[in-house]
């Protein structure tokens, strides 16, 4: 059962490789991630400011035959585990496993999922009471831009550098 809130909330939808841990192709093994500085620190912050926090990540790599979906979801597993350890926490972890061209099987395919598609997005916003008026995306490329434009949420650009500090001067020191 998902949870709700009893009124909407605010929700960040953060993108994965590139916003908190670096991007080195396809990751998908614990010790392959390497996070972002000050990611752990912002995940806490949006969580102690009351924020939804949705991780939406396009995973070709399964498309590609590269992991399995149950891989990613241990990795996602171990990664909210590291994030609730330093006071933080996923709510819900979103992926498409798609890919319109490269892949194999049932995963080479268009879809509504993949960034910059709201897939996602979307979805969450329905399974979850969100204030769409109060919630933004982080991502780095322009897909997860135009993802959160269609889904009718501010889209920010991170471009590496400190999460942290990057979310303080969307949020503000006082606000939620």
């Amino acid at each position: 059962m998902t949870p709700r809130s009893a009124s909407p909330r605010p929700a960040a939808f953060l993108d994965r490789d590139g916003v908190l841990n670096h991007d080195h192709g396809y990751v998908h093994r614990p010790q392959d991630i390497v996070w972002v500085a000050g990611a752990k620190s912002a995940v806490r912050l949006l969580h102690e400011r009351g924020y939804w926090i949705f991780v939406v990540t396009n995973q070709a790599g399964i498309a590609r035959g590269l992991y399995g979906e149950t891989d990613l979801r241990g990795l996602h597993a171990w990664m909210d585990g590291e994030l609730r350890a330093a006071g933080g926490g996923i709510d819900a972890f979103y992926y498409c496993p798609h890919h319109p061209t490269a892949g194999e099987g049932k995963y080479t395919r268009e879809c509504d999922c993949r960034k910059p598609a709201p897939g996602m997005l979307l979805r969450a916003m329905r399974e979850y009471q969100v204030d769409a008026t109060r919630s933004f995306l982080i991502g780095d490329r322009d897909s997860d831009l135009a993802a959160a434009q269609t889904a009718g949420v501010r889209g920010h650009m991170f471009a590496g550098g400190d999460l942290y500090d990057f979310v303080l001067r969307l949020i503000g020191p006082n606000s939620a």
